[in-house]
């Protein structure tokens, strides 16, 4: 697939984006935001160093094109079907596997999981002791 800069991404390309956006930092950074140009223009300063000649927009595009193909595979494999599968599948899932299972423990506190009885039960038996 052609992206806006007219040349394909290598494979070595999309491995220097990933190892740059799996830096904790950059996630942090791009989980907080929708305005990401500027940490665009972090990631192509990175790549720029790798000798990877690419612009903000390019790695934001490939950024997003892998993230949606990445959850579409992801939801296929849930729904049971494994016929699709992508490149980068297991870089991504290490970075964005993770990220939507922590995102998802933050909203939900352990008390919502359990039912309700278990929470009347532990309080029950801690002001006894």
């Amino acid at each position: 697939v052609a992206n806006e800069g007219g040349k394909h991404w290598t494979v070595n390309e999309v491995r220097a984006l990933i190892r740059i956006w799996s830096d904790k930092n950059i996630q942090q950074q791009l989980e907080g935001t929708v305005r990401n140009k500027r940490i665009f223009e972090q990631v192509a300063a990175r790549l720029q160093k790798f000798g990877i000649d690419r612009d903000w927009k390019q790695c934001r595009t490939k950024y997003k094109n892998l993230k949606h193909e990445y959850k579409s595979v992801k939801s296929a494999q849930d729904s049971g079907s494994t016929s699709r599968s992508m490149k980068f599948f297991n870089e991504l899932d290490a970075i964005l596997g993770h990220c939507t299972m922590e995102q998802a423990s933050k909203s939900d506190n352990d008390e919502s999981e359990r039912p309700p009885e278990w929470t009347e039960a532990k309080s029950e038996k801690d002001s006894i002791g």
